[in-house]
C-alpha cells in the first residue's frame, strides 16, 4: 500500500508484488527479485541470492592447487578461461614463477577470444529481451567456432579447465593456430552485420538510451568494474592499471561511454569486441615470433610433465603425482592478483601457510558487487526496462553465488 495526497485527503493506492525470479527465463539465472508494482512501473525492488550457492571457497582450502582450477570453470561459464588464467597467474605470484613470452601471447589470445565469446553472449541477448532475436542467431554461429578453437587447444569447450600453472599443457597445434587465423577473417563481416542491426535501429536505440543510466561517482561507490564502469566513463580496465601477460607491449583503446546506459554497456561491449580483435591479432604474429615448442615455465617442481613421459618414465610419474597430490613445497605467504573478465575485474586473494591446500581463498566475483546496484537502477522502471536493465549488467549466476 502507498499514500497519495490529493488537496487534504490522503488516498490508499494499492500495489502489487511480482516475483522476477528464480526461475522465470528473462533472468537468465536462478536469482529472485521481490518488485513492487504500481501498475507497470517498479515502486521497490528486494534482490535474493544463493540459490545455487557452492561453497567453492571453502572447497578450495581442501583441495591441492591444481584442483582449484575447475571450481575457477564455474563461477563465469561465459568466458572461463580467463578464470582459469587468473588463478594460474595468482599461483605463479606467490611462487614467483616467471613465464615465457611465448606463453603470455598464448594466454592473451585465449582470454581475448573468451571475452569476445562474453560480450556476444551479454549483447546478443540484450537483442533478444528488447525483441530482436536475429542479431542473436548471427554472432551464435561465431561463439561456436571460439569453442571449437578451444576444443582444438585443451579438449574442452565450455567448462575448459585450460592451462597450467606456468602455462599450457601443450602447445598450440597447427589445426589451431588455423582456426584463429580463420576465425579473424571471417568474423569481422558478422560482427558488422549484428552492428548494424542494432547501433541505430530506432526501435533499439528507444528502447536502451536514457534507461537505468548511472554516474560514474555512483558506479564507482558500488565497486563497479569491467565494461559497466566503463559505460559510465570511468576508463578502468586491468589490463592497463595493472598490466600482466605482457599486455603492457600491445597497442589497443579502452572504449568509454558517457550515460552509462543501458546503450552505452552495448556500445562498450562492441567496441571491446573490436579491440580484442586487434589484441588477438599482434598477439598471434608476436607468439610466430617466438621459438616454437615452449609453452609453460621451465619449472618441473610445479609443471605436470607431458603424459608421454610420465607413461614411460618413473621420475615423470613421480613429478606428476606429487604436483597433482599438492605434495610440493608451496610458501607460507598471501597475494592478489587480478584480471579483466569478461563483466569485470576478477580477482583471487590467496593466503598459504604452507600447507598442500590454500588456508584462505577468496575470489573476487565481479557479478556479486555489480549486482547489488540493480535494485536501485530497477527503481522508477517499467517491468520491461527492467528485464533489459538486468541483462546489460552481464550477471551470471553460478558467478554471483560462487
Amino acid at each position: 500500500m502507498s499514500h497519495v495526497k490529493l488537496g487534504e485527503q490522503s488516498i490508499e493506492k494499492e500495489t502489487n508484488t511480482l516475483n522476477l525470479g528464480p526461475t522465470h527465463p528473462a533472468t537468465h539465472g536462478v536469482f529472485q527479485n521481490v518488485l513492487e508494482l504500481d501498475g507497470e512501473r517498479i515502486v521497490s525492488a528486494d534482490s535474493t541470492i544463493g540459490y545455487i550457492h557452492r561453497a567453492f571457497e571453502k572447497i578450495a582450502e581442501h583441495r591441492p592447487f591444481y584442483q582449484i582450477t575447475p571450481l575457477t570453470d564455474r563461477l563465469n561459464y561465459c568466458s572461463s578461461p580467463i578464470n582459469n588464467m587468473g588463478w594460474h597467474m595468482t599461483v605463479e605470484k606467490l611462487l614467483n614463477i616467471q613465464t615465457p613470452k611465448r606463453v603470455d601471447y598464448m594466454r592473451i589470445i585465449v582470454m581475448e577470444l573468451s571475452r569476445i565469446a562474453d560480450h556476444l553472449i551479454c549483447n546478443s541477448v540484450i537483442g533478444v529481451d528488447s525483441g530482436a532475436y536475429t542479431g542473436f542467431l548471427y554472432v551464435f554461429q561465431k561463439r561456436e567456432d571460439i569453442y571449437e578453437i578451444f576444443e582444438e587447444i585443451c579438449g574442452s569447450r565450455l567448462t575448459t579447465n585450460m592451462g597450467r600453472i606456468g602455462g599450457f599443457e601443450r602447445d598450440f597445434n597447427a589445426t589451431a593456430i588455423a582456426k584463429i587465423k580463420r576465425f579473424l577473417v571471417e568474423f569481422p563481416p558478422v560482427m558488422r552485420e549484428f552492428e548494424n542491426l542494432f547501433n541505430r535501429n530506432r526501435i533499439f536505440i528507444d528502447r536502451c538510451v536514457g534507461v537505468t543510466p548511472i554516474s560514474a561517482e555512483k558506479a564507482l561507490g558500488y565497486s563497479w568494474s569491467g565494461p559497466i564502469l566503463r559505460a559510465a566513463g570511468v576508463d578502468y580496465d586491468v589490463r592497463v592499471m595493472s598490466p600482466y601477460c605482457s599486455y603492457d607491449e600491445f597497442d589497443f583503446d579502452i572504449p568509454v561511454g558517457t550515460n552509462g546506459d543501458i546503450y552505452d554497456r552495448f556500445i562498450v561491449r562492441n567496441e571491446e569486441i573490436w579491440q580484442s580483435l586487434r589484441l588477438v591479432e599482434q598477439a598471434l604474429v608476436k607468439m610466430e615470433k617466438e621459438p616454437k615448442g615452449i609453452f609453460n615455465a621451465q619449472v618441473p617442481d610445479y609443471c605436470l610433465p607431458p603424459k608421454e613421459d610420465v607413461y614411460n618414465s618413473m621420475e615423470a610419474l613421480i613429478y606428476h603425482f606429487k604436483i597433482v597430490m599438492g605434495e610440493i613445497p608451496i610458501p607460507n605467504s598471501e597475494v592478489y592478483h587480478s584480471v579483466e573478465g569478461g563483466n569485470g575485474e576478477v580477482g583471487f586473494y590467496l593466503a598459504t601457510d604452507g600447507g598442500r591446500a590454500p588456508y584462505r581463498l577468496h575470489f573476487r566475483r565481479p557479478s556479486f558487487i555489480n549486482y547489488q546496484a540493480y535494485s536501485d537502477l530497477a527503481v522508477g522502471c517499467l517491468i520491461s526496462d527492467a528485464i533489459l536493465s538486468l541483462s546489460s549488467l552481464n550477471v551470471i549466476a553460478g558467478e554471483l553465488d560462487a
